[in-house]
């Protein structure tokens, strides 16, 4: 049923309706066919197909998509059809709930701060080598080896590669053709209708770049964490960098079902309000041993006295939420503030002012910013943390916390610090040790 004071959230609506069922439940197609909806594609059945259009053509013949991993289906339903399946679920003492299904788009800073965040992608401030403008002397600059944020977060000193780990980056889709990832695994997905996985946009492969791109690309600096990882790139948001909740929790049910440890979201909506199916898809991806990482949002303009707030998805308790700090590791202008909201908090922050990172060919790199570039950063020292250590879902958050950098910020801005990778252990020592308990998500019920 629609949750009891829930007037539905903020922000732009598909029209659709997301559908919670509980965890218990023994099988929630069978709870939808006795609302009327007996046309709902089963992502179990879906993924036999041999290809991602033909898919796609599946699913759109029907009333909407199940999806088996998370428990819940996105359906286009008239008002009487809810009805008649909440009735049929309180006649069988079964528990739903459902939600209008929001619309997502890639986060780029306003205007306003486009003084400390992105360029436009046709003036990248880099020279034929990869050299841009040196950072204060009190700060981090990139390098001909490295970018400034390998050099933050130790990516660049660290042993650990990632090898071995399967890392998804749900966004705008990959330039498979990006002469700095030939030889490595790549595997694509497009979870938008009437578009291929290739990157019409670039968000993605830039994001991508920074989690899992190279340490030594052969031309310019070395600017990706998990240098060793397998990619699994879906698309989520079309050319123009928009998409609903429906390709996003497809993404995410291919990620699990995939085995990915980590999957990185750098997209959201700028709604305070929690919006429940993330609550429910992040706490079941824990469960199976997958650790989802958000963009907290640059919806924020400090220089002018806002602070924002952490959007959705990031806002679940269960989705671990990343701010952005700049080259001498304060707090980027329109980098979110954690809220009074349960789970609208900083987790951790990573490296988000001018990033260097891939960009389509033939551009090949770009250099933008945003809470964007920052959440890749912290997915790939996830990644390695992974391969490293072992631990997975609720433990890797834990190892993820227990390992940042405090920073001289409020917790409200950065949560734990700043995301660092493993280091090489120093003579009679252990490397890297954390100095207090770290938090995990919360435990508590599905909505």
């Amino acid at each position: 049923m629609l949750d009891p004071g829930f007037s539905g959230p903020s922000g732009q609506h598909t029209g659709r309706y997301i559908v919670v069922f509980d965890d218990d439940d023994p099988d929630p197609l069978d709870l939808l066919a006795a609302g009327g909806m007996t046309r709902v594609a089963d992502t179990r059945d879906l993924a036999s197909l041999a290809t991602s259009e033909e898919r796609s053509a599946a699913a759109r013949q029907g009333q909407g998509t199940y999806f088996a991993e998370l428990r819940m289906a996105v359906v286009a339903a008239e008002d009487a059809q809810l009805e008649t399946l909440r009735t049929s679920s309180a006649g069988a003492q079964r528990g739903l709930h459902y939600y209008p299904e929001l619309i997502h788009h890639v986060l780029e800073p306003g205007q306003a701060g486009r003084h400390r965040s992105e360029a436009a992608p046709d003036a990248v401030s880099r020279d034929a080598t990869g050299s841009s403008p040196a950072a204060p002397a009190d700060g981090f600059a990139d390098t001909a080896e490295f970018t400034w944020g390998l050099q933050a977060t130790g990516a660049a000193t660290s042993e650990a590669s990632g090898e071995g780990i399967k890392v998804a980056v749900l966004d705008t889709g990959f330039d498979t053709g990006h002469p700095d990832f030939a030889g490595r695994t790549i595997v694509t997905e497009s979870f938008v209708d009437g578009e291929d996985a290739q990157d019409g946009h670039g968000h993605g492969t830039h994001c991508i770049g920074t989690s899992c791109g190279p340490r030594a690309p052969g031309t310019g600096p070395g600017y990706g964490v998990a240098h060793a990882s397998e990619i699994y790139a879906g698309k989520v948001l079309d050319a123009s960098g928009s998409g609903g909740d429906a390709g996003i929790l497809a993404g995410i049910d291919w990620a699990i079902t995939q085995g990915c440890a980590v999957i990185s979201m750098s997209l959201g909506a700028d709604v305070a309000e929690v919006h429940p199916p993330y609550v429910a898809a992040g706490k079941r991806a824990l469960a199976r041993g997958t650790l989802i990482i958000a963009a907290a949002g640059n919806n924020a303009e400090r220089s002018a006295g806002n602070p924002g707030f952490v959007g959705t998805p990031a806002n679940s308790p269960y989705i671990m939420a990343v701010g952005a700090v700049d080259q001498q590791l304060a707090i980027a202008d329109f980098s979110a503030r954690s809220g009074a909201t349960e789970g609208g908090q900083v987790d951790v922050a990573g490296p988000g002012v001018e990033v260097y990172s891939s960009w389509p060919m033939p551009q090949r790199y770009n250099t933008i910013s945003g809470t964007s570039m920052a959440t890749p950063h912290a997915a790939g020292v996830a990644a390695v943390l992974a391969a490293s250590t072992g631990l997975r879902g609720r433990e890797l958050w834990a190892e993820l916390v227990q390992g940042c950098e405090r920073l001289d910020a409020a917790s409200a801005d950065v949560g734990a610090g700043l995301v660092r990778a493993p280091q090489p252990a120093a003579p009679g020592g252990d490397g890297d040790e954390g100095d207090e308990a770290a938090p995990a998500p919360p435990e508590a019920p599905s909505p």
